[in-house]
């Protein structure tokens, strides 16, 4: 038998997992990993590629341990990353500087690239699909401006991702996907705009060669091989970021095709030809997919997840002792309890994510609004439903205003990650959407787009979009409510407008944004 392999380096963990070639998944090695703020560097986070390495080395041996395989087994080896972190190399190869992709240590230099030259901001969008928040540029700008010796040394930049492969295979390349995060990059010839940096006053000489997801870069060295346990020449395949690699491992790799991806944060997905243009009001993030000719309208709604995690933690210790002597997670009572409450949970409205206003990205302080004395009503089983109502109101929007710009719309979603467990969660975004919902027996589908990409390399399937629609396995399809849909068209107004207010009280200083982007 013969096996694939996908280092996912995410921002909380790194994971190397292992599939058969039928793309069934064989063992995980995964281990946590922290970003730690710079001293002396507001709103930093940087990334310790040191120990951070060590830590890929031992997910890889353990993954090969738990297969209880031969490493040389492995046909292919590729990599998949949390999005907008970057590397910094010297003349050498070796690693100069990194950050995770939420670093926001350049709020000064996004407002001074903003102040350089009126519109260069929607100029850049147009062609990259991305703004300066998150972008590489505003980076660059802080590591010229606070580190001088060391961007002296900079001769070539790479995402996370690339790394990896890079440790293993001693070649710095990138892909597409994850490479149009930096925002210096071109949607419509997936290649690299160097003018822009030296547009901004940017090394224009530093950017690596740009293979596409599937196309082999290299083999194991003997370094790599000694420090992972994998077998010298194994191909080294082109990966991408982990929601394009998720989209493909979701089966969405056809244009029109849509998908939500329930993590920590919501990402809604819907595929698009690279030739169409981004929205002149930058309200919606447009990246280059992993399928090469797609391009990818992209909604977020931050911290969709995590909310969830923070309300089980801070309110429902009950439920979570239920949990432990039922031997069921945590979640599934909660969801129990919900679906006793009615549509709309009694009016409570939860505000924590905005619809995604890309151009000029913050949000409310979180809140619930409208909760009442009546403890029938405003109790644990009714915050938690409105919750899962928010998440999926907040996709919907984001849909919608995708839907808007590019005239691309679909009667189903696929709808993927750890929120696609929750049976009533997966109903309500049936409901609020009026779409169908495909969820997939995988969910993890970011290893398993890795696995396919690899596959490709080695040979083992002829391409991405061909292998997704063979592996991906749908568990249940779930229809909408009409009634309920219309009904919550309703409530999604009424929550636009309460949000709106609820903004004012920030740009008045009352209360505090539970998110800005840089530079706000």
């Amino acid at each position: 038998m013969a096996y694939l392999m996908t280092i996912d380096a995410g921002t909380g963990s790194i994971r190397a997992v292992i599939f058969d070639t039928l793309g069934r998944q064989i063992s995980v090695g995964q281990q946590e990993w922290s970003h730690l703020a710079e001293v002396g560097v507001e709103n930093s986070m940087g990334f310790d590629f040191e120990l951070n390495w060590k830590i890929a080395q031992t997910c890889i041996q353990q993954a090969i341990t738990k297969a209880q395989i031969k490493s040389s087994q492995i046909l292919a080896v590729t990599a998949s990353s949390m999005r907008e972190g970057i590397i910094l190399y010297d003349k050498a190869g070796c690693e100069l500087w990194g950050v995770a992709n939420v670093d926001a240590r350049a709020s000064k230099e996004v407002r001074q690239l903003k102040e350089l030259s009126l519109g260069i901001e929607e100029e850049f969008y147009a062609s990259s699909g991305q703004t300066f928040a998150l972008g590489a540029l505003p980076r660059l700008l802080w590591v010229k401006k606070n580190k001088p010796s060391l961007y002296a040394k900079i001769d070539k930049i790479s995402m996370i991702s690339d790394w990896i492969l890079a440790k293993l295979s001693g070649v710095i390349a990138t892909d597409p996907s994850n490479a149009g995060t930096t925002g210096i990059f071109s949607l419509a010839k997936r290649q690299w705009e160097s003018n822009q940096a030296k547009a901004v006053g940017i090394k224009d000489d530093i950017f690596p060669p740009v293979y596409e997801p599937s196309e082999v870069i290299g083999t194991v060295t003997q370094k790599a091989s000694d420090q992972t346990g994998l077998a010298k020449g194994t191909k080294i395949v082109m990966g991408g970021g982990d929601v394009q690699l998720g989209s493909a491992g979701l089966g969405v790799v056809k244009a029109g095709e849509s998908a939500i991806l329930g993590g920590s944060f919501w990402q809604q997905i819907v595929n698009i030809d690279t030739s169409t243009l981004p929205p002149k009001d930058m309200s919606i993030r447009i990246n280059p997919h992993v399928v090469s000719g797609l391009s990818q309208a992209e909604g977020i709604s931050f911290f969709s997840g995590l909310v969830m995690r923070w309300f089980r933690d801070a309110f429902c210790q009950t439920q979570k002792a239920q949990a432990i002597t039922r031997g069921i997670d945590t979640y599934t009572i909660l969801e129990e309890m919900a679906t006793q409450v009615p549509i709309g949970s009694y009016g409570i409205m939860p505000i924590f994510s905005d619809a995604m206003k890309y151009g000029k990205w913050y949000h409310a302080s979180p809140s619930f609004i409208n909760l009442s004395l009546d403890s029938q009503k405003s109790n644990i089983a009714s915050m938690f439903r409105s919750l899962e109502e928010n998440a999926c109101i907040v996709s919907a929007i984001n849909l919608e205003n995708i839907y808007q710009f590019s005239g691309v719309s679909s009667q189903s979603l696929t709808f993927g990650g750890g929120a696609s467990q929750g049976k009533l969660w997966s109903q309500i975004l049936a409901d609020v959407t009026g779409k169908s919902i495909h969820i997939p027996i995988v969910k993890e589908a970011t290893a398993l787009g890795g696995a396919m990409v690899a596959g490709v390399g080695a040979g083992v399937y002829k391409s991405i979009d061909e292998v997704a629609k063979e592996l991906v396995v749908w568990e249940r399809t779930i229809d909408p409510n009409k009634e309920n849909f219309v009904r919550y068209q309703e409530i999604k107004e009424k929550w636009q407008e309460i949000y709106t207010e609820q903004l004012k009280l920030v740009d008045r200083g009352l209360v505090e944004s539970m998110w800005k982007a840089p530079g706000i």
